[in-house]
């Protein structure tokens, strides 16, 4: 018995000197999941340049706004422009500092804003069901919370070393 309870605390002790591997996994499944979707839906927003916000943009970010003016990007508010363009922004810089390693904490906290104001459009302007949780069901509110929980690693954990935020602290230090 005790060769068990010593083995079992080796393994241990290797996984507790593996702990640098967790935020660099986290990026590296945003890259594989998330990456592409997020690049996507902020290509869908422009419309030739990132200060002309698509139709698609407009439909996305305020739906009941744009079924109003019948999806006319001219009747747009200078506050629907603006969070249009702040949205697209974000889409485009937010993952690409992720997979970079870079600012990656504060990154990673703006995505979970942007992911918690995307699902809030989703319901109340799409009219998505939300779902709940812990239940046999895959709705909304489940796949949100691993994206969430993805991000959240980042927040606490740091974007690890194979990142540029770790190559700059280690400048800073020398």
């Amino acid at each position: 018995m005790p060769n068990i309870i010593t083995t079992y605390q080796d393994l241990i002790a290797r996984l507790n000197r593996l702990d640098w591997l967790v935020p660099t996994l986290a990026r590296l499944t945003f890259l594989a999941v998330l990456f592409f979707y997020f690049w996507n839906s902020a290509m869908l927003k422009i419309d030739g340049s990132i200060f002309s916000p698509s139709a698609g943009a407009f439909g996305q970010i305020f739906p009941k706004g744009a079924e109003a003016v019948v999806w006319d990007v001219t009747q747009m508010t200078l506050f629907q422009r603006l969070v249009i363009l702040a949205g697209t922004i974000a889409e485009f810089v937010l993952p690409v500092l992720i997979i970079l390693g870079l600012l990656t904490r504060l990154a990673a906290l703006a995505m979970i804003g942007f992911v918690a104001v995307q699902t809030i459009v989703d319901v109340t302007g799409h009219g998505v069901e939300l779902g709940s949780l812990f239940d046999s069901a895959q709705a909304l509110v489940d796949q949100r919370l691993m994206w969430i929980f993805l991000f959240a690693v980042l927040v606490f954990k740091g974007a690890g070393p194979l990142a540029l935020d770790t190559l700059f602290q280690k400048r800073e230090t020398s």
